[in-house]
């Protein structure tokens, strides 16, 4: 990727009043960063909910100095940007609606490995939620050696996450509230530097962003869209948990979380999403890889004979494909594969289920009949 092509993408986010959804239009119409910036007016003028005040912030000059800092910062400090184009952006966030267009990473891994799950909680975390979390993120390394491990870095459950999986030989992302110019709490300072060698730091945030309060929110959604999964480990009666997993819930995620005593105050949360049935009772791993359609079949079953002549639709044949390439597969990588909203792909789905083609297993995953 050239600077010059880095630098017209680091601009769209720049931009005053233009947020994710008027940014992906922008690309949409117009079709390359450049010529938002350069072209000819009459592209923008056309672009519906594109007012004569916002092209004034598009071609306000100030847009393209603040990028070239930007792109002078991340340079220096070998920051990889990823654009929703790039194939090495996290694929599963092309999915949710509002997903950033630009993130900013530094370290060394991949985003878009089969298995990512997202372990969050309190920041008040009790002795025996951290031990469940320590347990919890072995046993699964003892399993998925490549599986990704996706938190926040704060305090609690969020850095006990991430130094379990450092502890076994893991990959762990920590999603931040503020720009890769600095660590917060500074306290994580010392295991988000050895994330970098076997993990990353992510975040939209560009350099000199401080960790406001409204930002968390923001950080939030990737770690629920990032994510086949999210864990909720422990979690008072309100809590950036809890919303966590509403927006992961919102996203087509499975949400688990780990029961309490109606008397633990850190266990309220986790208990009212259980019994509003907003997330899967949690109780050890045997049974979260079970529902996630993780376990490993000594004896597949005998595929059945389908039939030579389908009468399938254009998006039903699409999935029909994809399914036939794989013994089975998550819905979230499904959607991936096919480029298509999650969302979409359900009711195609409950179609070829009703027509007994595919069958739905546990977790979202699906496969050929």
């Amino acid at each position: 990727m050239t600077n010059e092509k880095t630098l017209y993408q680091i601009a769209l986010t720049f931009i005053n009043g233009i947020g994710v959804t008027l940014a992906r239009a922008l690309m949409q119409y117009v079709g390359d960063e450049k010529d938002i910036f350069t072209g000819s007016i009459k592209k923008l003028e056309v672009i519906p909910r594109i007012s004569k005040r916002l092209i004034g912030e598009i071609r306000n000059k100030e847009v393209l100095l603040r990028a070239e800092k930007e792109l002078q910062f991340i340079t220096k400090n070998n920051i990889q940007p990823l654009f929703f184009t790039d194939d090495d952006y996290p694929q599963r966030l092309t999915s949710c609606i509002d997903a950033p267009i630009l993130l900013y990473s530094k370290g060394n891994t991949e985003f878009n490995r089969e298995k990512i799950i997202s372990i969050v909680g309190t920041r008040n975390a009790t002795k025996q939620g951290q031990e469940f979390c320590q347990k919890f993120v072995k046993d699964l390394s003892s399993q998925f050696s490549e599986l990704l491990v996706v938190s926040g870095l704060a305090y609690g459950i969020d850095i006990c996450a991430h130094r379990a999986s450092l502890q076994n030989n893991l990959s762990t992302v920590g999603v931040l509230a503020h720009g890769l110019d600095r660590i917060y709490p500074y306290a994580h300072r010392h295991t988000a530097i050895e994330m970098l060698g076997n993990g990353a730091l992510l975040t939209e945030f560009p350099s000199e962003t401080t960790p406001d309060k409204h930002n968390f929110v923001r950080r939030n959604r990737i770690v629920a869209g990032m994510a086949d999964a999210v864990i909720v480990v422990e979690s008072g009666e309100k809590g950036g948990s809890l919303i966590t997993a509403e927006i992961a819930d919102s996203y087509y995620r499975e949400v688990f979380a780990v029961p309490g005593r109606i008397t633990d105050r850190e266990s309220i949360g986790c208990n009212q999403l259980i019994s509003k049935n907003k997330a899967i009772l949690l109780q050890d791993t045997d049974n979260f890889v079970k529902h996630l359609g993780w376990a490993k079949t000594e004896k597949p079953a005998p595929p059945k004979q389908r039939e030579l002549f389908l009468n399938l639709n254009e998006d039903e044949e699409k999935i029909f494909n994809a399914l036939a390439k794989a013994d089975s597969m998550g819905v979230n990588l499904l959607a991936i594969e096919l480029n298509t909203p999650v969302s979409k792909l359900f009711f195609t789905l409950l179609e070829l289920e009703m027509k007994n083609i595919v069958q739905a297993l546990p977790g979202g995953v699906y496969r050929l009949l």
